[in-house]
């Protein structure tokens, strides 16, 4: 398989899934892994967490994560999904804020119908569709390795794919991307 294949099984299986697994490194050493919803943006993954939680204390201190994407298959040779090491950072750019927010409602549709928030001695009581950034914070992950699987092609098959910048910008680039929306093409 082509390595343009394997890019686009990658962003296929981005797209089709809404959860992943997350690992963070705990201060005492031990890992740490937490399943949450996320949206993607091409290769860019983005994920909502508590400020009061360890996984956000964990990647302040530490930004290097790993995460599992999958589901499970009837059929052995069925199974395919992805598991990459990257780097977390808190999106604080208004204007990336409202582009993930706006991706979250297209993937959790659902998410626009629920009420106003609640607050009950100071704990959020539900969902909301764009949570407020007081008590939770936005990361973007910038993925450095793809480890993809996909036992069509035998079992246990698996590729190992180095993802850089130059990946990032490719992407970036062929969307003509700016966090405003404002769409700009990309040098050729």
């Amino acid at each position: 398989m082509t390595m343009a294949r394997i890019k686009r099984l990658i962003i296929r299986l981005l797209n089709e899934h809404r959860v992943m697994t997350i690992a963070t490194n705990r201060l005492d050493g031990w890992p740490q892994a937490t399943i949450v919803g996320y949206v993607n943006d091409g290769f860019l993954l983005y994920c909502f967490a508590a400020r009061n939680s360890q996984k956000y204390a964990n990647i302040l201190r530490d930004p290097r994560v790993s995460i599992a994407i999958g589901s499970d298959a009837s059929q052995p040779l069925d199974i395919k999904g992805i598991s990459l090491a990257g780097k977390a950072c808190v999106v604080t750019d208004q204007c990336e804020l409202s582009h993930a927010a706006a991706l979250r409602l297209k993937r959790y549709p659902e998410y626009a119908a629920l009420p106003p928030p609640v607050v009950r001695d100071g704990d959020l009581q539900h969902l909301v569709s764009e949570p407020s950034p007081s008590g939770v914070v936005l990361f973007r992950i910038v993925p450095e390795i793809f480890s993809v699987l996909d036992y069509s092609r035998g079992f246990g098959h698996s590729d190992l794919v180095s993802f850089s910048e130059r990946d990032l910008d490719l992407h970036m680039q062929t969307l003509g991307h700016r966090w405003d929306g404002n769409a700009q093409p990309g040098p050729p």
